[in-house]
């Protein structure tokens, strides 16, 4: 099921708004919270309830969507425009989209669906955050809809699995809904470094590399052409 993108439609020309709010309305992944037919307008909107995406006029009196959009914080833009040649001034600012009037239906939705993916991957990166929280010596990590703590001394390897991760110690296995990048970023980078696309090991739990491999007990690790100098530039600093 798709998160619901909550929306703003501004355009000073009736038929415009009109048409653009029905868009909106029958896109199943777009709230329509409110439309407007001046920046002034939606200006208010914004400062007392949160907006996830505006589609924003260029050419409006008053204060034009180019003004209008440099005051923004954390809200998103789908410029609407009838003049291509705002199109350049649109990226200039951020905009996620430019629409050239008169648009069809399908122009909008596919604007819309790239809004869509950049706030699943917004979404998806706050999860990571939720999922993992590390300390100085240990993580938490939610697993099976509870949060469990993770010594970082306990932990030999992580492997990257498509929509999760797999944390191993020397006692137990862990999953978690996260990726390996995600966990990557908040790991100390002196205890722990990514040998492979699918792999960070704890540097400290080595004992043993055979082959371009790292060795934990039965499990043989491969250290991959793009980790490589990282890794043996971390081995030669420690070489007698």
């Amino acid at each position: 099921m798709h998160m619901k993108v909550r929306c703003i439609a501004v355009d000073d020309e009736p038929l415009a708004l009109e048409l653009l709010s029905s868009y909106i309305q029958k896109t199943p992944f777009l709230e329509l919270m409110g439309a407007y037919d001046s920046s002034l307008k939606a200006m208010e909107h914004v400062q007392r309830e949160e907006v996830d995406l505006l589609f924003l006029d260029i050419h409006m009196p008053d204060l034009s969507g180019l003004e209008f959009s440099r005051t923004l914080n954390k809200e998103r833009v789908i410029f609407t425009t009838a003049y291509q040649e705002h199109a350049l001034e649109g990226y200039k600012v951020n905009a996620i989209d430019y629409l050239l009037k008169p648009f069809t239906y399908q122009e909008f939705l596919v604007a819309a669906q790239k809004a869509l993916k950049l706030f699943e991957l917004i979404k998806g990166r706050e999860e990571e955050k939720e999922n993992v929280s590390v300390q100085q010596d240990y993580l938490f990590v939610k697993s099976e809809y509870k949060l469990r703590k993770v010594l970082l001394n306990d932990i030999l390897y992580i492997e990257g699995l498509k929509d999760y991760i797999k944390i191993l110690t020397k006692e137990e296995m862990i999953l978690c809904l996260s990726s390996l990048k995600g966990i990557e970023q908040k790991l100390p980078e002196d205890r722990f470094m990514r040998v492979h696309r699918s792999y960070i090991v704890a540097l400290e739990k080595i004992e043993m590399i055979e082959r371009s491999r790292v060795v934990f007990g039965d499990t043989y690790i491969p250290i991959s052409e793009q980790y490589k100098e990282k890794f043996n530039k971390y081995l030669n600093s420690r070489m007698l």
